[in-house]
């Protein structure tokens, strides 16, 4: 594995500036101009492979419109639930963060804080449809998400419509060399079309009073639908205090937006 920390200043300016522009998507992206375009059948899911961690795009540090990202040293264990957007065809043929050509009918993906390249499994959580992609590229920069599919993803995951749309994403993860990849288990669940209910958490309290003032303070916030969920199926009993459940991404984006106006940013997306 190539340690980053040391390679050449020109390399790393290289890298950011790679970063930098794909920071700046303009509004007019879109699905392919003609239908005719568009291949008559779209690829299955990437298929993973052990690979060297690439040149570009990996930091250790980069900064965009401001903020400074950490990457990952690693990939392994990493499960998030969040939104995800995608891109198209005003970004097909232009060079990745890690200088590939993107190409928006490849199964590839864009991904803040993931080590170039990582391979993920995706789930739509409202309709249990799951891909495979290859993280090759950084994004969204874009407040409240998570992951940005290439156009071909998010059309198997039925998102192209809406935009975005709430979703886990599992690093899949290699272990000896020549083994198998390996994927946390919750991720794989039945294809079918009914997804879960999905809330937002915004606590674990071990003293149900804790929850409490936790639950008062969102009521008293303006947020309706919060609610104190007692979980038994650990040891000892947690009380949860949630918001939801949640409809669409307007609805989550409305809620984040609500919560950081409270003071509160640490905050969970569960799907049950």
């Amino acid at each position: 594995m190539l340690n980053h920390e040391r390679l050449p200043l020109i390399a790393f300016l290289i890298a950011t500036s790679l970063i930098a522009a794909c920071a700046s998507r303009p509004p007019s992206d879109g699905p392919p101009r003609a239908a005719s375009s568009i291949p008559s059948q779209l690829p299955g899911d990437a298929i993973p492979r052990e690979e060297p961690r690439s040149r570009y795009g990996n930091g250790p540090y980069y900064k965009v419109l401001g903020q400074t990202y950490k990457v990952l040293n690693s990939s392994s264990g990493y499960q998030e639930r969040g939104v995800a957007s995608w891109y198209g065809k005003k970004f097909h043929g232009r060079m990745t963060s890690n200088q590939e050509p993107y190409d928006m009918y490849a199964m590839t993906a864009a991904h803040k804080t993931l080590p170039l390249p990582t391979y993920v499994r995706v789930r739509n959580l409202r309709n249990n449809r799951t891909v495979i992609v290859r993280v090759n590229d950084r994004g969204p920069f874009v407040d409240n998400r998570l992951i940005d599919l290439s156009y071909a993803a998010a059309t198997k995951l039925d998102l192209v419509k809406a935009g975005t749309g709430l979703v886990e994403v599992t690093a899949i993860n290699f272990g000896e060399s020549g083994s198998p990849p390996v994927i946390t288990a919750s991720a794989v669940r039945p294809n079918t079309e009914q997804g879960e209910k999905i809330f937002v958490q915004v606590g674990a309290f071990g003293e149900i009073e804790n929850a409490r003032r936790r639950f008062t303070a969102l009521r008293d916030g303006g947020v309706k639908s919060a609610f104190v969920h007692k979980d038994s199926s650990v040891s000892p009993t947690l009380y949860r205090v949630r918001i939801g459940p949640i409809g669409d991404v307007t609805e989550y984006d409305s809620i984040i937006e609500e919560l950081h106006r409270l003071g509160i940013k640490e905050t969970h997306l569960v799907a049950e």
